[in-house]
């Protein structure tokens, strides 16, 4: 795109009969002797233009000299690639061009300083075989002689376009003449002095007038042009220097002035080649605009899509669960779950706009972009309406592990598959488990099956399996008494754990506090069963009051999120802490766990600890506190305590989660659910078994888990150094929790999920920050422990990714000057690689809002379609 001003104007597009008559002006012997002897044409072609609109053609000097230009470009890119044969046309004009190109004038200077001549006449019919004409009194000058006859008035050069004439010699050598040729030059010299260029003779010349307005004498009137103003001494000291011709010593700036028009000829070439290449570059730029905005036009009717879509299945639900239309729509007794859903969802006709804390319809982690409903779903007529909720979740789940699913990369059989780094698995010790649990199976310890193991056990799990996770984790989290197996309860996974717990806990409608970011699997299972809701108690990249990093839980901050929430009306029950925490990767200090602890107590909360990554801290100077290690529990009948094996030993598809508590009447409750959630007996005594082998785990397992963790975390952060992207620099788990903020352009999550899909198409699956209710966008997580091999590949995929969103933000900012803070380079030295800027989230109720009407509420104020579709246009 051209950004000088109107001056420089293209797209004219030129007819071939305009494209002739152009060319039968350009290719005059005149017009190319000017060309070639000025630095500056313009006022050539604007004589040329002018003569074109008096025959009809209204063309600018601009337009005339850029359409010379790029025929120029195609003559040479036809000739230079060899695709023009002998005698043949490959472009209409190509023999026009050549021939003009090839017989232009060879320019020389006369000796005494004077104007440029030609050494070359060029030949004429250079546009022989095109049937244009020109008619005399199209002319631009007008002539009170014969058409053919001009004035020529000689006068000084004062313009800023003056021709390029060197400086004349200081000093020309001649041979020695005899002194009466001497005395008739300086006779001469005087006489030529008194005749000032000031004076403008006119000189009345007969002239080959060509059709642009320029002329030139003709060689046969030459004689004529003499005897029209006689001056004198003329024809002698014509004589006298022809005389000389033969004996004249060649001049040493001869070589100079050769080497000089030869640089300017290169200079003229390479000026040709750039304007190409500009011309190309402007073509590239102007597609990139349209592509831009054709996929700007597509985004804004996917988002009219997605807000119909959203609030037609709200009105769907809510008319089904109130009509009552269908008896398989009637909602359980003593369970009203359309008015809790209408709770959570808000009022549609505007009501408080502050953004409930409160959520119970968040977004899931599944699509890694926030709760969504699928495009094209349909509410069932076969569900209740709590069903088709579910039924949402479930597709919302969708779009990024399916696309997975079916394209998995694999480095033999699909290379250009998808990377998964959005699943928190730890793929680093597979050979570790597979020996453990696959090549020692015909040990008596792994491969026992007695008929105890084959029946139906006590549902909070085999004693013998309870006994060892009481012992392991008595050893692991430094217990300062051993733990109890009356205490300890199996389920089949944490997730479990987590739905049974909200269920026994909290009464429909109610809610537990959690901060965020956190993991958004979390969200599915406290709502689906309990129908609890999540209080959120925000947190964010700023430093400041009593924080001392980023995204530092406080007590303060857990005060105001509650306080928050019992003004909506929302009762609180319990208090979730995840410790290591997942996606930050902090570890919680014993002051800062007490802290945490005395504030449930204050508030009577049940607090809910997840220490899944207990074993995962792989970074020695990082130490890991665990609840169950401190001396004194603040209010130990409400502390529970959950750990799993799929996370710390590399087994996620064993499904074993454990909880741990001293309520008997929670464990009881528990336990009742566990008959949905059980493990079976083999897998049961298998894990005890695994536990149970403290010197494999501490001597083999743990040693090589934690090494290999660290050196793919080095690799990973390395990389983010490299690119000069921020991070949070944190000692455990599996993840890393990265700031694309500066990759958006605007800092919404509408951008944060199309950076993500960008990645999906580029063959890498990310974890975005609206997946575990991040309050900023631009935060993604990225798992790093996975084989070397794939995090080299995705790490690829992930610069190739972020450098073409850098190069398109940086071109868009050259168009229109972005008006938002940047943020600046990380530092490296620094515990947490941040930036010392930060953007401030954009919409700071739109992160508040996780039901179908919160969605639509976002959908409307992030768009200009209300502003656009009044009620008064659509009338």
């Amino acid at each position: 795109m051209d950004f000088r001003g109107k001056k420089y104007e293209r797209g004219s597009n030129w007819s071939d009969p305009e494209v002739v008559e152009l060319l039968q002006l350009w290719a005059d012997e005149s017009v190319q002797l000017e060309l070639e002897s000025c630095l500056r044409n313009q006022h050539v072609f604007n004589r040329i233009a002018e003569v074109l609109r008096e025959k009809g053609i209204h063309r600018t000097g601009d337009q005339c000299r850029e359409k010379i230009k790029k025929m120029k470009l195609e003559y040479r890119r036809i000739k230079d690639n060899s695709k023009a044969p002998r005698g043949g046309r490959t472009w209409k004009f190509y023999d026009v061009m050549d021939r003009v190109l090839n017989s232009r004038p060879m320019l020389a200077y006369g000796p005494m300083g004077g104007g440029v001549m030609a050494t070359q006449v060029l030949p004429g019919g250079v546009v022989e075989g095109y049937h244009h004409q020109f008619a005399a009194p199209a002319l631009p000058f007008g002539h009170s002689q014969h058409p053919e006859l001009m004035e020529i008035k000689c006068e000084e050069v004062n313009s800023d376009e003056h021709c390029l004439t060197p400086e004349p010699p200081a000093a020309v050598s001649y041979q020695q003449g005899c002194p009466e040729e001497h005395e008739m030059e300086r006779a001469f010299l005087e006489r030529a002095q008194n005749d000032s260029p000031i004076s403008r003779v006119e000189i009345p010349i007969e002239t080959s007038v060509s059709p642009s307005g320029f002329s030139e004498p003709s060689m046969a009137n030459s004689s004529r042009m003499q005897n029209a103003v006689p001056r004198p001494g003329f024809s002698a000291l014509h004589r006298l220097r022809k005389k000389r011709k033969g004996q004249r010593v060649k001049d040493p700036l001869d070589d100079l002035l050769l080497k000089t028009l030869t640089s300017q000829r290169a200079m003229e070439e390479r000026f040709l080649q750039m304007e190409e290449r500009r011309f190309q570059r402007d073509l590239d730029v102007e597609e990139r605009r349209m592509q831009l905005e054709q996929r700007r036009f597509e985004l804004e009717r996917e988002h009219e899509f997605r807000m119909f879509n959203v609030f037609a299945q709200m009105l769907s639900i809510l008319k089904e669960s109130h009509g009552g239309s269908s008896p398989s729509l009637a909602m359980p007794p003593g369970l009203d779950f359309s008015q809790t859903l209408s709770e959570l969802m808000g009022r549609v006709g505007g009501g408080d706009q502050r953004g409930p804390r409160a959520r119970g319809l968040a977004r899931s982690r599944g699509d890694m972009c926030g709760f969504c409903p699928p495009e094209g779903f349909r509410r069932s007529p076969y569900l209740s309406a709590r069903g088709n909720v579910t039924n949402i979740f479930r597709s919302s789940d969708e779009e990024g592990y399916k696309a997975y699913h079916a394209d998995k990369y694999d480095e033999d059989t699909n290379p250009n598959g998808i990377i998964n780094f959005g699943t928190s698995e730890n793929k680093l010790c597979f050979d570790l488990m597979s020996k453990r649990l696959k090549e020692q199976l015909t040990q008596t310890d792994m491969n026992l099956m007695e008929p105890l193991l084959l029946q139906y056990p006590d549902w909070k799990g085999h004693m013998f399996l309870r006994e060892e996770v009481a012992r392991f984790l008595t050893y692991y989290c430094k217990a300062p008494a051993p733990l109890k197996a009356e205490n300890v309860i199996v389920l089949n996974g944490c997730g479990s754990l987590f739905s049974a717990l909200a269920t026994v806990l909290c009464d429909p409608g109610e809610a537990v506090l959690i901060a965020t970011p956190f993991y958004g699997g979390i969200t599915q299972s406290v709502f689906l069963y309990g129908n609890v809701k999540l209080v959120y108690a925000y947190l964010d990249s700023k430093i400041t009051g009593t924080s001392t990093r980023p995204f530092q839980l406080t007590v303060e901050k857990l005060e105001k999120a509650l306080q928050d929430a019992l003004a909506e009306g929302v009762t609180v029950r319990a208090l979730i802490l995840l410790n290591p925490q997942n996606p930050l990767g902090d570890i919680y200090s014993l002051s800062e766990l007490r802290d945490y602890l005395e504030f449930a107590k204050r508030h009577e909360l049940h607090v809910i600890v997840d220490e899944i990554y207990m074993l995962s801290v792989f970074d020695e100077s990082a130490t890991f506190h665990s609840v169950l290690g401190m001396d004194r529990l603040p209010d130990p009948q409400r502390t529970h305590v959950m750990w799993g094996i799929s996370k710390d030993f590399a087994v996620s598809g064993i499904r074993f989660g454990t909880l741990y508590t001293e309520n008997q009447d929670v464990a009881n409750a528990v336990a009742s659910l566990c008959y949905f959630h059980g493990v079976c007996g083999p897998v049961q005594h298998k894990v005890a078994q695994l536990l149970r082998d403290r010197e494999w785990i501490n001597q083999v397992y743990l040693r090589a888990n934690h090494a290999r963790l660290k050196a793919a975390h080095t690799y990973v952060t390395d990389e983010l150094k490299t690119l000069g992207v921020p991070f949070l620099n944190r000692n455990a788990g599996f993840f890393v929790w990265i700031d694309f903020r500066k990759y958006l352009r605007t800092g919404t999550f509408e951008e944060e999920m199309l950076l993500w899909r960008r990645f999906l198409d580029n063959k890498v699956l990310l974890s975005c920050g609206k997946a575990f209710e991040c309050s900023e966008p631009g935060w993604f997580r990225i798992i790093f422990a996975d084989k070397t091999h794939r995090l080299q590949l995705g790490m690829q995929r992930i610069r190739k990714v972020l450098e073409e969103r850098e190069r398109e933000i940086l071109s868009e900012e050259k168009e229109q000057p972005c008006q938002s803070d940047q943020d600046g380079k990380a530092d490296s030295t620094d515990e947490v690689i941040f930036v010392s800027h930060h953007q401030e989230s954009s919409c700071a109720g739109s992160s508040n809002l996780s039901d179908l009407i919160g969605l639509l509420q976002q959908q409307m104020r992030s768009s200009d379609w209300l502003q656009k579709n009044t009620a008064e246009q659509l009338a």
